[in-house]
């Protein structure tokens, strides 16, 4: 009896470091959740083969699953501050896995139409299940680190988007060569079930958490986490106090919250270049096979994990050695998007290796600056993470409409991906004049009562 009194003695004297699991998972998460929607850029020239689809239309499923996932964004935020981050997620990562394996199954439907209608539809449905993901893992972020380890778990979880092009699209790509586009989905639909299961199984909250110590738990509070919202009940009540509406308005109307809502989508039209266009743009206009494109198109990806990894290294750093939290998350921000720029020099070079460095440099610096997640988790009000990580993602997210669709547009019209290239170096500008002018001092916002 005594022994097992010292144990548990040392077990809440000893800070725990549970919090990296839960980041490990929701970075795992996150890998998934980009290779699910980058299956369709891999698997998109077969696609476009078999179903007859010109650059155009290509362009409008690509924009599919934005739409619903920009349409579902405030009831996603709603949903994440009510019921929190551990049922809705686990929902959202079944549902797009579901869809994701659905979609192996459009060409048993006999006509090319039928096959991309449902394609189209499955794709919206997928956008929809996927729209609580990054809010929640802004929100468990949170909830889990203090604010001097904040800029590196946000930039690590958000890193997972190219690791995600690191580790799956030479997957994707052997699988399309070898067994056809089909098993891409069954493959990516199956494992993400699987995931489901195991984030309801490993998730809690931090005060709930078995495993994790009182001087962890009293590391973070101190911190700056939010380590249980505020009591729930008392949050739900100061968001209904402030009125649905009124809250989105209050939101909306703070002008450096509306500064970073503009920056995302900036940010955002990088990311959805490179999910949707690139390995097309590889295979298109750099002559290189599917199997090709796969394997060069996780080069850009190392680099833009490398960049954004250091970013939050970076504006952490800079935090731990007495910044000001605005100059430690606006630095890196504007250094990586101004490097972001020379993707326009892909233009005027035809070698091969050229063109695949500078992208690697414009997505290492896009990583670099990739810090908005953090922005939310520091900003937002304490009883809206949710909402607000949602508004976030809803402007950065209508980028995954207008990207591919602008992009598709140039493409036909012009015959060439240059017009392309200058569209996305010049939302990189536009990222730098948004933080430069537009964002004031980075704070945390608090809610005026309705």
């Amino acid at each position: 009896m005594e022994m097992s009194r010292t144990a548990s003695a040392a077990h809440v004297a000893k800070r725990t470091r549970v919090r990296y699991a839960i980041l490990l998972l929701i970075f795992l998460i996150t890998t998934f959740n980009y290779a699910d929607r980058a299956t369709l850029s891999v698997t998109g020239s077969a696609m476009r083969a078999e179903f007859g689809l010109d650059a155009i239309r290509m362009g409008y499923i690509f924009s599919a699953f934005s739409w619903a996932y920009v349409l579902s964004q405030l009831p996603a935020g709603w949903l994440l501050d009510r019921f929190g981050a551990r049922r809705v997620y686990a929902a959202s990562i079944f549902f797009w896995s579901l869809f994701t394996l659905l979609q192996s199954s459009i060409g048993l439907l006999g006509s090319a139409a039928a096959a991309v209608t449902a394609l189209f539809a499955l794709r919206f449905a997928m956008g929809a299940a996927e729209s609580p993901a990054f809010p929640a893992n802004a929100k468990v972020v949170a909830s889990w680190f203090p604010t001097n380890e904040r800029g590196t778990a946000s930039a690590i979880f958000n890193s997972a988007q190219y690791f995600a092009a690191v580790v799956f699209t030479p997957l994707m790509a052997w699988l399309t060569h070898a067994f056809g586009w089909h098993m891409v989905y069954v493959v990516m639909g199956v494992m993400g079930l699987l995931l489901a299961l195991t984030w309801l199984k490993v998730m809690k909250n931090p005060a709930d958490h078995p495993r994790v110590s009182r001087a962890e738990l009293e590391y973070i509070e101190q911190g700056g986490g939010v380590v249980n919202g505020q009591k729930k009940a008392r949050a739900i009540d100061r968001i209904e106090n402030t009125g649905g509406w009124s809250l989105v308005r209050q939101l909306l109307s703070n002008r450096m919250l509306l500064g970073v809502y503009l920056a995302q989508y900036c940010i955002n039209v990088l990311t959805y270049f490179f999910l949707t266009w690139f390995p097309i743009y590889l295979v298109q206009a750099r002559g290189m096979t599917i199997l090709q494109a796969g394997l060069v198109a996780s080069l850009p990806a190392i680099c833009g994990f490398s960049g954004g990894v250091l970013g939050g290294i970076l504006s952490d750093g800079l935090i731990r050695r007495g910044h000001s939290l605005t100059i430690a998350r606006k630095a890196p921000i504007v250094g990586g998007m101004l490097l972001s720029v020379c993707i326009i020099g892909c233009n005027y070079v035809s070698t091969d290796w050229v063109v695949v460095a500078l992208m690697s440099l414009a997505f290492f610096g896009k990583g670099i600056g990739a810090l908005g997640w953090a922005v939310v988790a520091d900003t937002s009000p304490k009883e809206a993470l949710g909402l607000s990580g949602a508004i976030f993602n809803m402007f950065g997210n209508v980028a995954g409409i207008v990207t591919p669709i602008v992009i598709g547009y140039l493409v036909a019209k012009t015959g060439s991906f240059n017009g392309a290239l200058v569209f996305v170096g010049i939302n990189a500008l536009l990222t730098v004049f948004s933080y430069l002018v537009i964002v004031k001092d980075i704070k945390r916002v608090e809610l005026r009562p309705r």
